[in-house]
């Protein structure tokens, strides 16, 4: 079960000094939106047992929603026995798990913040702590790509840190109410009084301490939005309302003729919509109105002649006015906020507004995208699979040669697998035929003084480690034959980076960023390209492989194939 609690203080940060989140969860146009949104964070989108707890002085009705919304005065309300059934009916953990219920946890989310983690971090971070209670925070800081600066007493720089994937760590207990609390269910009812949780956190603790129960503190990485401030309100919505079909407006975005539905809806000829705007019941719109989405209509508003809206959520009852301009704003009628006008300098139109620009979607992907029929994003893939499939058919007759004279060669298995890299981060294992010795890497520390390359990787003349029959695959390429499985697998391309480990990419953060960009692959621009200088080796790998990603094509990654195919028969030629 999932409790969403709303609780009763306002929020001082709130840039009215009043509190948006009651006006945004009582207003019909928007409450929908918050509180499914919520109920869905924290994987608990097909949990039939959320429910939303509201102060009874906010003078909203109980209604059955989703999640189901209830009030509360002195404490918060729980259902033990509803969650007892629930255990009775479904005593394994898959059971559980299948409808939310993550290795029997009872969550008490707080309904002020909107947060996304990554679930199988958090799992695992749970398991870890080993506690009946654990209050969660998510911290931005602890996502991937977040750096660390540190400096001395002078601000000279001494290092820097930078996170590659999102981290959890241990922290001390709050002071108040966590984004996250987890409790055992087993748990839950040595910290009930009359089947409810006090209101006050630090009273909460307290009872965990006198159970006796173990309690554990837990920062982890993520994104999270204050919805009782106008950016996290409206950033929060915006991804709520682009995930929805709703959305009024014509093919060309301008109204010709006044338009009047069944909810009361009139728009005046000359409106322009862009976007996804959601209206309420008895709207009217005037002339050459412009409204940009994401917006948010509500009920018995009015919208003047001229008037711009973007980006904003428009309370029921707000009277918008002539030639006005709102952006980035919560307008209502009441007393809970009250909006501050001033006149643009630019122009003779009053404007509304909080001074930042447009929000973005705090869920978008950091790395590169392209068109999704380009040559980068679809035609390469085609082209992969097909030459991986061709190779693969040519040299099945003699993988099994290959296998048994490495088995005959030295005791082992016949395929080497290493933790790589892929795209955007994503780890895998890169197949190899085995041509070292079994216990190879523990030798490479012992002959780390020997490294005769100025990066990361690791290479020397005459390598002990190196089998006879492995020489050969290595000097013939053969032993990459397995890396077309990858391939095949969409781990890998056929051209592409180098597929580095974790620990080779750490050395250069922007570098690291733009080789991820694509697959890694078997032949590459480095491979072909490298002169191998003293002291030069590791200066070259960066600048091919940022220039590949830079200049990636057709063109490209077909020379790169030629100049691999005639050193691949160079190297074997010289075999005999």
């Amino acid at each position: 079960m999932k409790l969403i609690v709303i609780h009763k203080h306002k929020n001082p940060l709130s840039n009215s000094g009043e509190d948006l989140l009651r006006f945004a969860i009582s207003s019909e146009s928007t409450a929908g939106l918050i509180l499914n949104g919520l109920s869905k964070s924290l994987r608990c989108g097909r949990n039939s047992m959320t429910v939303c707890a509201v102060p009874e002085g906010w003078g909203i009705e109980p209604r059955a929603t989703t999640p189901r919304l209830t009030c509360y005065r002195d404490n918060i309300p729980v259902n033990f026995e509803a969650l007892r059934r629930i255990g009775q009916k479904f005593p394994h953990k898959r059971s559980l798990a299948r409808l939310g219920i993550s290795n029997s946890w009872f969550v008490v989310s707080n309904g002020r913040f909107a947060t996304r983690i990554n679930s199988e971090l958090l799992d695992k971070a749970l398991a870890s702590t080993q506690a009946d209670i654990v209050a969660v925070n998510v911290s931005p800081q602890l996502q991937a790509g977040c750096e660390k600066v540190l400096t001395n007493s002078q601000d000279k720089l001494v290092g820097f840190r930078r996170l590659y994937s999102n981290l959890a760590q241990a922290a001390p207990i709050p002071a108040d109410w966590p984004h996250h609390l987890f409790v055992k269910i087993v748990s839950l009812k040595k910290l009930l009084v009359d089947d409810a949780l006090p209101l006050s956190f630090t009273e909460f603790i307290n009872n965990c301490f006198s159970s006796p129960l173990k309690v554990r503190s837990l920062n982890i990485g993520g994104t999270v939005l204050d919805l009782d401030t106008e950016e996290g309100l409206l950033g929060f919505l915006a991804t709520r309302i682009n995930s929805l079909a709703t959305n009024y407006r014509n093919a060309n975005n301008t109204f010709q003729q006044e338009i009047l539905d069944g909810d009361g809806i009139k728009i005046s000829p000359g409106t322009r919509l862009f976007g996804k705007v959601l209206f309420g019941q008895n709207v009217s719109i005037g002339r050459n109105a412009i409204i940009v989405g994401s917006t948010i209509i509500g009920n018995d508003v009015k919208i003047a002649q001229g008037a711009v809206i973007r980006a904003s959520i428009v309370g029921p009852g707000v009277s918008v006015c002539q030639n006005q301009l709102v952006q980035n704003r919560v307008l209502t009628n009441g007393r809970q906020l009250r909006t501050r006008t001033k006149q643009a300098k630019t122009n003779c139109m009053p404007v509304v507004t909080n001074g930042r620009t447009t929000h973005e979607d705090f869920w978008a992907n950091n790395f590169r995208i392209w068109p999704r029929f380009s040559y980068a994003s679809c035609l390469k893939r085609i082209a992969d699979i097909i030459a991986a499939t061709i190779v693969l058919i040519l040299f099945a007759p003699i993988i099994p040669f290959i296998a048994l004279a490495i088995k005959l060669n030295s005791p082992g298995p016949v395929f080497f697998k290493d933790k790589r890299q892929a795209q955007h981060g994503k780890e895998f294992y890169c197949l190899k035929f085995r041509t070292m010795l079994v216990g190879a890497d523990k030798i490479q520390d012992k002959l780390r003084g020997l490294n005769q390359t100025d990066g990361p990787q690791f290479k020397i003349a005459d390598d002990p480690r190196i089998s006879a029959v492995g020489r050969f695959l290595r000097d013939t390429y053969i032993d990459e034959i397995p890396q077309f499985f990858n391939v095949l697998f969409g781990q890998m391309s056929v051209v592409g980076p180098r597929p580095s480990p974790e620990s080779e990419n750490t050395l250069c953060p922007s570098w690291r960023d733009a080789r991820l960009l694509v697959r890694p692959g078997i032949t590459g621009l480095w491979q072909v390209c490298r002169t191998r200088q003293p002291m030069k080796d590791f200066q070259e790998w960066i600048h091919y492989d940022t220039k590949y990603v830079r200049d990636l094509s057709l063109r490209m990654d077909l020379w790169i194939c030629w100049q691999t195919a005639k050193r691949l028969i160079k190297n074997f030629i010289s075999q005999f």
